[in-house]
């Protein structure tokens, strides 16, 4: 899959065999054929996975959309 992370002043896009996300109803995992969906984002930590390692990047909110093993993270800060 393909994590792209939107900010105000950068784009970054990253491999990711698993995306953990903080959705406005809960926390929640994109995997590999995840179901499209479009998510609020609340404060917390987007954390994704690739070759088993993990990585992750603090947001204070923002949105999600997951469409054909692309998830696109568009981010306050």
């Amino acid at each position: 899959m393909i994590l792209q992370i939107l900010t105000p002043v950068s784009v970054e896009k990253h491999q990711a065999e698993a995306v953990f996300l903080p959705g406005a109803s809960g926390a929640f995992e994109v995997l590999p054929g995840h179901a499209p969906i479009i998510s609020a984002l609340e404060a917390g930590l987007v954390r994704w996975r690739d070759a088993g390692k993990e990585e992750s990047l603090p947001l204070s909110g923002g949105m999600a959309m997951v469409r054909n093993d692309v998830i696109t993270v568009c981010i306050e800060g």
